[in-house]
């Protein structure tokens, strides 16, 4: 898979320094190329050639050696030591310019179409390969050698110096043209570009070089000594692509090619050292074997870098397609691979020269920013990222309109590695979803991962373990005969150093986190338990059960509660399940499921604190629920505020006209009780008519008022 981070083909912008480079160099290779031939090839020469096996020998040789480069350990493409850098310069040594700048030039132009390369990068490569064949001729030639096609140079031993001469300018060359291009497009100093993966590129082609003198003696013996040259060729070759294909495979996304977490680690620490350098707080470089960076010697290209900046930064964005799983759910995996596909050319293709994109997995991506200015710059960029993938998309048939959260955090001012870096632009983007702002930056003030809150869940996470947590029970009355309508389970955490904490202290925090699955089936598990033991006594109650967002998630709820029920022989109707309004309103295509099949399997629903969640008619209409619960908000205020009292009282001719029971939460006096009841409110529940009481207390209290008959409340 070809790496879309690689934007080698696309034209500089006309007028630029690096387009004008790339003219001035293209018309002065173009011209050399043609002078060579035209000037120096006679009609002798072309006869002479087109009789020599040696010369179409070459020619193939030097087109496969283009198309299989030997790849460059942490390229991103089929370029690297191309093997023809052998075979054109035993042409050079051999026969003389005009025929290395030929058979170059025709392998060039043949297996750039082949790839797909852009017209600007194969005129480029041309004229950077005939400049470089033609500094090496000129250095043979002031030694006074001139090979021709008809005057033929074999070099002997006492050769091998000049020669050398002739390796070294075709390599420095070579070298300086390509990372002067490199360096113009990254904006960086030209000795910087020419440093990176220098080492490497002089072993290369000090192997690739020094074989061409040994290629030329073989064929002035014979054509047939020619394989015997090839044949280390391929052995080379074989096991470079093997070893290439297997590095690619471990640092980057199969399906889209991008690099992947591993790779984003590499470069993202690479980027970190260069802003500490940058701020004379370096810190030692640490990079994986396998992971160096690299471009291939005489190609348009490198793994780039962006420029240094005097008070430089390095950001990292975190993106989250936003309502993804509805295209995968709605249109099957197919069509959402070729979506993230899509999803990571547009990326690739809006970021600056330099920034890196790689996906995490599923519809998560990441852009690393090696270089930015501050906040606002990094903002522009996350905003031209969601512009480009806001246009619509047409696949199947279908168009979507696609849109992302992005989370930015900046080194060094929001977190001093890459570890926290993440974590950092993780809270970021979440908090831009829950703000739906599309874009946030990192802020301490809304980072929920506080050492307070690890602690926290460290504590609770052995809380569950130990039997920390407990239910606390609270009746629910109806408000006309005073009867006993059920009993909320009510969360408690008997914390062994603050005492019993309410769940607006633990929960939040849980919700975020897999621990909210265990919580749940505790709090399932020890309510069935209790409602079991009280129906074993006469206490026949339903016991109504909290659910969170996280828990219509799971998939296992119905099945949990389904298991509970059968253990302890109780019917569906000993237990109620309680749903926030807000949460089925934010998560509607996901919670319905979850709650038809709790409607199908008989528990009663309740839709908790209603009038926060701005539901419409229709869709309540559509909600499985028995019961609605007015949030205590309206209710406290209802005998001092004339317009919560008209809330209130619209809510329950709502409800009483949908056929629900309406149960009013924090009723706390005589007086707000009695103004229910003459508003038609069927039941009630607060402080009025019972505080939470532990499950003795409550059992207690259950023994004593099934003894009593009950008393219209007051």
């Amino acid at each position: 898979m070809k790496d879309p981070n690689n934007t080698r083909n696309t034209m500089p912008r006309r007028g630029s320094p690096l387009w004008s480079y790339f003219v001035v160099v293209t018309l002065l290779g173009v011209a050399a190329c043609v002078a060579a031939p035209a000037g120096l090839l006679t009609g002798p020469d072309v006869d002479a050639l087109a009789g020599d096996p040696l010369f179409w020998i070459l020619g193939v040789l030097i087109v496969a050696g283009e198309l299989r480069p030997i790849i460059t350990p942490g390229s991103t493409e089929n370029s690297g030591a191309s093997t023809s850098t052998t075979f054109s310069f035993a042409a050079l040594l051999y026969a003389g310019l005009p025929i290395a700048v030929v058979l170059r030039a025709v392998a060039l132009v043949t297996c750039g179409i082949l790839w797909g390369r852009a017209p600007h990068r194969i005129a480029f490569n041309v004229a950077q390969y005939t400049l470089s064949l033609g500094a090496a001729w000129l250095v043979l030639g002031l030694f006074g050698h001139h090979p021709a096609p008809t005057a033929t140079w074999v070099p002997g031993g006492p050769d091998l110096p000049v020669i050398a001469l002739a390796g070294a300018a075709y390599f420095l060359c070579n070298d300086t043209l390509v990372a002067t291009a490199i360096a113009l497009h990254e904006r960086v100093p030209l000795l910087k570009a020419l440093r990176w993966d220098l080492g490497y590129q002089v072993l290369v082609h000090l192997a690739l070089l020094g074989l061409a003198p040994l290629m030329v003696v073989a064929m002035d013996r014979s054509a047939a000594f020619v394989p015997l040259i090839v044949l280390p060729f391929i052995a080379v070759y074989l096991n470079a692509s093997v070893s290439v294909r297997r590095e690619h495979q471990a640092l980057h996304d199969g399906l889209t090619g991008l690099p992947n977490r591993k790779l984003l680690t590499v470069r993202t620490e690479e980027a970190l050292n260069e802003v500490r350098s940058a701020l004379g707080t370096r810190r030692a470089p640490r990079r994986p074997s396998g992971t160096r960076p690299a471009r291939g010697p005489g190609r348009i290209g490198a793994r780039r870098r962006a420029p240094e900046e005097p008070r430089q930064r390095a950001g990292l964005f975190l993106l989250d397609l936003d309502r993804f799983k509805e295209v995968n759910d709605t249109l099957g995996h197919a069509t959402g691979d070729r979506l993230l596909q899509l999803v990571a050319h547009r990326l690739t293709h809006s970021v600056r020269p330099g920034d890196l994109v790689a996906r995490l997995g599923g519809d998560e991506f990441a852009v690393l920013l090696p270089a930015v200015r501050d906040e606002a710059a990094a903002r522009e960029v996350a905003v031209r990222l969601r512009a480009a993938l806001s246009e619509p998309v047409r696949l199947d048939g279908m168009t979507f309109d696609l849109e992302a959260s992005v989370g930015i955090a900046l080194f060094p001012d929001h977190a001093p590695d890459f570890d926290l870096l993440l974590q950092r632009s993780d809270v970021a983007m979440y908090n831009a979803k829950e703000s739906r702002n599309g874009v946030e930056v990192y802020s301490p003030g809304k980072d929920r991962n506080s050492p307070a809150r690890l602690s926290m869940l460290g504590d609770l996470r052995r809380a569950i373990d130990r039997g920390e947590l407990e239910l606390f029970y609270q009746p629910k009355i109806a408000l006309h005969d005073g009867q006993l309508v059920g009993m909320e389970a009510l969360l408690r955490w008997r914390h062994p150093d603050k005492g019993v904490l309410e769940p607006a202290a633990f929960l939040s925090i849980a919700e975020q986190t897999y621990l909210m699955r265990s919580i749940t089936h505790h709090v399932v598990d020890a309510a069935l338990a209790q409602t079991a033991a009280w129906w074993r006594e006469d206490l026949t109650v339903q016991v109504a059960v909290n659910a969170s967002g996280r828990d219509l998630l799971d998939a296992g709820l119905t099945e949990t509660i389904e298991n509970g029920l059968r253990a302890r022989d109780l019917p569906a109707a000993a237990l109620q399940l309680e749903i926030t309004e807000r949460i089925l309103m934010n998560e509607p295509a996901y919670a319905s499921e979850t709650v038809g099949a709790l409607a199908e399997l008989g528990i009663p629903l309740s839709l908790d604190d209603f009038g926060t969640g701005y539901s419409s008619l229709v869709r309540l209409k559509r909600l499985p629920v028995e019961e609605i619960k007015i949030d205590s908000s309206f209710v406290r205020r209802l005998t001092t505020d004339p317009d919560d009292a008209v809330i209130v009282r619209s809510i329950i001719d709502l409800v009483r006209t949908m056929g629900l029971r309406s149960v009013a939460e924090g009723v706390e006096d005589g007086a707000t009780a009695a103004r229910l009841r003459e508003m038609g409110c069927d039941a009630a529940q607060g402080w009025h008519f019972g505080r939470p009481m532990d499950a003795a207390t409550a059992t207690d209290w259950l023994r004593r008022r099934m003894e009593r008959a009950p008393e219209p409340a007051a």
